[in-house]
C-alpha cells in the first residue's frame, strides 16, 4: 500500500493474511482500506505477544475487589464481636460487591458461545478498575456492576437513588465509557465507540426513567440478550479490539 505520493506505508499478503506496517501513523487507514481482506491472525495487534502479567484475558470477574475483600478481612475476635452487636463491617460491603460482580461475570461469559469476548476487572490509572468489558458482533460495552440486595431502585438521567440515598453511578458509567473509548480508539488506531452500561444485581425493583438513553441499565438476568444484538461489527474487528483490550498498556494511560 502507497500513499498518494508514493511513499509505501504497508505490505500485505492476501494469500497468507501477513500485514506489516510500515508507517506507525498510517495505521488508522491502512486498517480501514484492508477491512475487508484482513483475519485477526493477520492483524498487526494479534501478532503482539503479551506477557502473562500484561494478559488482561487472565481476570477473573471481581480480581480488584477480591485484593480489598482479602486486605480488609478482620481477625476472629473482630468479626465475632461485631456480628455478637449486630455491626456491619466495611469488608461487607466490598464482599456484596464481589458476589454481583461475579454473577455480572457468569452471565457475560455466556455470551462466548455467540462470538462475544469479555474482560474483567480493567485496571486504569489512578488505582481505579471497569469491572467488565464487553466486545462483540454488537459493539463494545462497558459494565458498571452494583448489588444492592432487595433494594427498590430508581434512576434517573446523572444519578441513582436506593433507599432515600443518591448515587452517582450513571454519571460514573458515562465516564468510564469515556475512558475506555479512548484507550482502544488510541490503542486500535481506529475510532471504538464504547457504550456504558449499567448493571444491578439481586435488587427488588428497578425503575429507569424514559429520558435516559446513552446508557443502558438492567439486571444481571437481562445480560443474555445480548446475544441477539449486531451492529455490523466483523469477527475480525471483534478480534482486532479484544486484541487491544487485553493489553494491559491499553489502559495504563487512560
Amino acid at each position: 500500500m502507497n500513499q498518494s505520493d508514493g511513499k509505501k506505508v504497508a505490505w500485505f499478503d492476501r494469500r497468507t493474511g501477513y500485514l506489516e506496517l510500515l508507517v506507525e501513523e498510517q495505521r488508522g487507514a491502512v486498517l480501514d482500506v484492508l477491512a475487508p481482506y484482513l483475519t485477526a491472525s493477520s492483524s498487526p495487534l494479534a501478532h503482539k505477544a503479551l506477557r502473562s502479567e500484561d494478559d488482561l484475558a487472565g481476570n477473573s470477574p471481581g480480581d480488584a475487589l477480591q485484593m480489598k475483600v482479602d486486605k480488609l478481612t478482620p481477625g476472629f475476635w473482630r468479626w465475632a464481636l461485631a456480628r455478637l452487636f449486630g455491626r456491619r463491617l466495611e469488608v461487607d460491603s466490598w464482599r456484596a460487591g464481589l458476589a454481583g460482580e461475579r454473577r455480572v461475570g457468569t452471565e457475560l461469559e455466556r455470551l462466548a458461545r455467540r462470538g462475544w469476548r469479555v474482560l474483567h476487572s480493567i485496571p486504569l490509572a489512578g488505582d481505579v478498575d471497569i469491572d467488565h468489558v464487553l466486545i462483540g458482533p454488537g459493539g463494545a460495552f462497558c459494565f458498571n456492576t452494583k448489588c444492592h440486595r432487595g433494594a427498590r431502585v430508581w434512576v434517573g438521567d446523572d444519578s441513582v437513588r436506593i433507599g432515600g440515598q443518591s448515587y452517582p453511578y450513571v454519571r460514573k458509567s458515562r465516564a468510564e465509557a469515556r475512558r475506555a473509548s479512548a484507550a482502544l480508539t488510541s490503542a486500535c488506531g481506529f475510532s471504538v465507540e464504547v457504550q456504558p452500561v449499567l448493571a444491578f444485581v439481586a435488587v427488588a425493583e428497578l425503575k429507569v426513567v424514559p429520558s435516559l438513553r446513552d446508557v443502558r441499565v438492567l439486571q444481571e438476568r437481562d445480560i443474555a440478550a445480548f446475544k441477539h444484538l449486531k451492529t455490523g461489527w466483523r469477527p475480525d474487528k471483534v478480534e482486532l479490539v479484544y486484541a487491544a483490550a487485553r493489553d494491559r498498556h491499553t489502559w495504563v494511560r487512560s
